[in-house]
C-alpha cells in the first residue's frame, strides 16, 4: 500500500508503528473533543434563556454513570500507556548486530564517520534492511538529530554520548534536519540521508578509501599519546587492564559498579579521577583539551576492537 501524498513516507522498520499511535491518539482526542462540543452546543441551546426545559434541582444518584466515566477513561490511559513504552522501549533497544556509525555536531554540520575510516559531512550513507545504530555527540551547544521519514530523533549533546537507531526500509534519499535552535544558521543545519541497497552501499564503502579503519586510528592515538605505557598486562605502571574492557562491569573508588560502555570510556579518558578504579591510584593525567571528539570517538572504537588489540599494542610499546 503507496502512503498517501499528504503523507511522509514511512521509510524505516519503526515509522508504521509510530504512525499508528499518533493517529490513533489523534482520533481519541478529536472524539473527546466532538463529544465536549457536542454537549456544550446540546446544553448551551436547551436550557438558552426563555427555553421551557425544566429547571427543577433534583438529586439523582447515578453511581453507575460515575464508575464509568472513571474506569473508561483510566481503561484508555493505561492502554496508551503501555502502548506508548512498548513503542518507546522498542525505539531504544537496538540490535546487537547493529551497524555502528559516529556522528558528531557542531554549528552548523553535521560530521558523520564510518568504522572503516569513511567521512561525510552532511550526508549518511546507510544500507537498507539493515540496523544502523548511531553514536552521537556535539562539539558545541545542543543539536538534535531529526529524520521524518524515519520518524526518529535524537538530542545531540555535548560532554556525552547519546545513541539513535533505526532500519531503513526503502532506497531513496531522506531530509536530516536539525530541531534544536543551535544557533545564527540553525535553519540551514540540514543533510540528506542516502539508503542504498546492501551491494551498492559495499561498493560505495570501498570507493572512499579513508585514513585507516577507525580503529586504527584509534590505535595511533593510543601510541602517541603513551597510553600502551601504563595499560597492559606487564605494563611497569599499575593501571587498570583494558584488554575486554567494553562492555563489563566495573567497581569503582567510591564503592559505585558502571558498565564499561562509551560513556564511560570517554569520561575516563577527559575526568579520570571521577571514576577512578578500585584498588588502583589516582595517577592518571587528564586529556581534556587535548583530545578532539573525533579523536576520542576513534580511541574508543580501537578499545572497543576487540581483547588482543590493547594487549599487543602493550607488547610494542615495550619492544
Amino acid at each position: 500500500m503507496s502512503t498517501p501524498r499528504f503523507l511522509l513516507p514511512q521509510a524505516s522498520s519503526i515509522a508504521f508503528r509510530i504512525d499508528v499511535f499518533f493517529w490513533s491518539m489523534t482520533a481519541l482526542c478529536a472524539l473527546v473533543a466532538a463529544g465536549v462540543i457536542v454537549a456544550i452546543v446540546f446544553f448551551g441551546v436547551r436550557y438558552r434563556r426563555g427555553s421551557p426545559a425544566p429547571r427543577t434541582d433534583r438529586h439523582r444518584d447515578a453511581l453507575g454513570v460515575e464508575i464509568t466515566w472513571i474506569l473508561v477513561p483510566f481503561g484508555l490511559f493505561v492502554v496508551a500507556f503501555i502502548w506508548s513504552l512498548s513503542i518507546f522501549a522498542l525505539a531504544r533497544t537496538p540490535p546487537a548486530n547493529a551497524r555502528d556509525i559516529y556522528v558528531v555536531a557542531k554549528q552548523w554540520m553535521w560530521k558523520i564517520e564510518h568504522p572503516g575510516g569513511q567521512r561525510e559531512i552532511n550526508t549518511l550513507h546507510v544500507p537498507v534492511d539493515e540496523p544502523v545504530r548511531l553514536t552521537m555527540t556535539s562539539q558545541d551547544v545542543i543539536h538534535s538529530f531529526y529524520v521524518p521519514a524515519f520518524r526518529v530523533k535524537q538530542d545531540v549533546l555535548p560532554g556525552r554520548y547519546t545513541q539513535l537507531w533505526f532500519t531503513a526500509t526503502q532506497p531513496g534519499t531522506f531530509p536530516l534536519l536539525c530541531t534544536q535552535y543551535c544557533g545564527t544558521d540553525h535553519a540551514r543545519m540540514g543533510g540528506t540521508v542516502i539508503v542504498m541497497p546492501r551491494a551498492e552501499y559495499a561498493r560505495w564503502l570501498a570507493g572512499q578509501g579513508g585514513a585507516g579503519t577507525l580503529a586504527a586510528q584509534g590505535a595511533q592515538l593510543f601510541r602517541a599519546h603513551g597510553c600502551s605505557g601504563c595499560h597492559g598486562s606487564h605494563a611497569v605502571v599499575h593501571a587498570p587492564e583494558l584488554t575486554g574492557l567494553y562492555g563489563r562491569m566495573v567497581h569503582l573508588a567510591d564503592g559505585r559498579s558502571v558498565l564499561a560502555d562509551d560513556r564511560y570510556l570517554r569520561d575516563c579518558i577527559l575526568e579520570p579521577s571521577a571514576q577512578r578504579v578500585a584498588g588502583y591510584p589516582p595517577v592518571m593525567p587528564s586529556f581534556s583539551g587535548e583530545l578532539s571528539e573525533e579523536e576520542l570517538l576513534a580511541l574508543i572504537a580501537y578499545m572497543k576492537s576487540g581483547p588482543a588489540g590493547v594487549a599487543d599494542e602493550s607488547a610494542d610499546e615495550r619492544r
